[in-house]
């Protein structure tokens, strides 16, 4: 089976830095996933601050890049309450960005160390360039 952007997810992943557009893009072609958000704006990103969605005001996140050295992307369809879903999408995307020779960090493993239940923060729809 092979899965496709639509127009919203493809017009997100535009704003993103080349090489997560070169990750992500082959992503799709084995897993159906969204992408939710490349750019953030400064009104965007000291809302999400203020709503408590992260940790940093504008222009520190990496959200607020031009082109964005992060992107929110999920597995489709969306279901937010099943982390283990979420972590198994995480680690193929991680996987796939090893095998280009890009280096990602992953919202719900912060540290890096492979222990996915010790963040205080997670955001499993967040990878970012390291």
């Amino acid at each position: 089976m092979s899965f496709y952007f639509g127009k919203s997810s493809k017009r997100r992943l535009a704003t993103c830095h080349p090489d997560l557009q070169k990750v992500f893009n082959e992503v799709i072609k084995y897993v159906d996933c969204s992408v939710l958000e490349g750019h953030r704006d400064e009104r965007k990103q000291n809302q999400y601050f203020s709503e408590g969605k992260s940790k940093v005001k504008y222009p520190m996140g990496r959200h607020n890049t031009n082109p964005s050295r992060a992107v929110d992307v999920t597995p489709y369809p969306v279901n937010w309450k099943d982390r283990e879903r979420q972590t198994l999408f995480a680690g193929f995307v991680l996987g796939i960005a090893k095998s280009m020779g890009i280096n990602l960090r992953w919202g719900g493993d912060w540290d890096q160390d492979f222990q996915v239940n010790d963040n205080r923060f997670d955001d499993f729809p967040h990878f970012e360039l390291r």
